[in-house]
C-alpha cells in the first residue's frame, strides 16, 4: 500500500498567498518531510531529512530566523 501525502498549511499562515505545505505524515514512516509551494500544488517538492526539519522549526519559533 503506497503511503498519501496529505497536505497541510499552518494555521499562522494568513491568505496571502505566500504559504508552503508540509506532509508531515511521511515523518515517521519515513524519515522525511515534503514541502511545496500552496501556490502549485502540482510543482516541485522539496524533501527535507525529519531532523532538519524539526530544527528549522525550532529555529523559527526561537526568532533565530527574521521575518522581512
Amino acid at each position: 500500500m503506497t503511503e498519501t501525502p496529505l497536505w497541510f498549511t499552518s494555521s499562522y499562515s494568513g491568505n496571502g498567498g505566500a504559504c508552503v505545505e508540509v506532509a508531515a505524515n511521511f515523518a515517521a514512516s519515513r524519515g522525511v518531510v515534503p514541502v511545496r509551494d500552496s501556490k502549485d500544488p502540482g510543482g516541485p517538492v522539496l524533501a527535507f531529512s525529519a531532523e532538519a526539519f524539526a530544527s528549522f522549526v525550532a529555529g523559527m519559533k526561537a526568532g533565530e530566523f527574521p521575518l522581512a
